[in-house]
């Protein structure tokens, strides 16, 4: 399992030990402990759901989520991935808005689950979780500003050789080099955004020009000097 960065200790410790804490009172320990959830969820079971209202936040502490818009037509538009330490759904409880987005597990993971009152007062009291949350809210900012404008700029070749080693950098790689995530055809697609037909024959070119290696729905790059500099990454 990855470990959990160390500002997210905290809520590690929420779970095992929170009256260490020093935060709740004995009335709210109580409630805390008939509130808490600590979820097991197989690959494909929906997380949170675009539109609902949220109750809580999701730590993740293992496996691999996707976060996503259903386009007009229909489509999903995979926005980021998250994965162990992630948090899902703050944003949501800190500007009190529905979620925007819908989450599911790619894996199967393990979460826990945080009431939201329990996360508001931890993060009124701990200001380094409080500032780590800031941390992850500009960097998400600054991923939705990427994909903004890789789909608006970038060929889709282009887009392909920078999502791979996107997901390559937030995912990391197992013992044989592949990265770390099992993607369909279909949703491959719908990361660079472009017809599943178009991203299959990419992923092709990709392997035949040695980019790439393909076993099943797992990618290894085998060049990452080419592959930035065709998708004109910086790194």
């Amino acid at each position: 399992m990855s470990e959990f960065n160390e500002n997210l200790e905290s809520i590690k410790m929420l779970f095992e030990n929170p009256d260490s804490l020093g935060v709740f009172t004995k009335e709210e320990l109580i409630e805390f402990e008939q509130e808490k959830r600590v979820l097991t969820l197989k690959k494909g079971d929906e997380i949170i759901q675009e539109g609902a209202t949220p109750k809580g936040i999701y730590c993740l502490i293992n496996g691999t989520a996707k976060l996503f818009k259903i386009g007009f037509n229909g489509k999903e538009q995979i926005l980021r991935f998250a994965n162990a330490g992630d948090i899902i759904g703050y944003r949501s409880i800190l500007s009190q808005e529905v979620f925007g987005a819908s989450a599911t597990a790619m894996n199967p993971v393990e979460i826990y689950y945080i009431p939201e009152k329990f996360f508001l007062k931890l993060l009124e009291f701990n200001p380094k979780l409080a500032f780590d949350i800031l941390q992850r809210i500009a960097k998400d900012l600054g991923e939705y500003a990427r994909t903004i404008t890789y789909l608006a700029q970038k060929t889709v070749r282009e887009r392909l050789a920078e999502v791979l080693l996107l997901l390559e950098g937030k995912l990391g790689t197992d013992k044989d080099g592949f990265i770390n995530i099992s993607l369909t055809r279909e949703e491959m697609a719908n990361l660079i955004g472009t017809a599943t037909e178009s991203a299959i024959r990419l992923i092709s070119e990709f392997k035949t020009d040695e980019l790439i290696e393909v076993e099943g729905r797992k990618i290894k790059i085998l060049d990452h000097q080419k592959l930035t500099k065709l998708g004109h990454v910086i790194l």
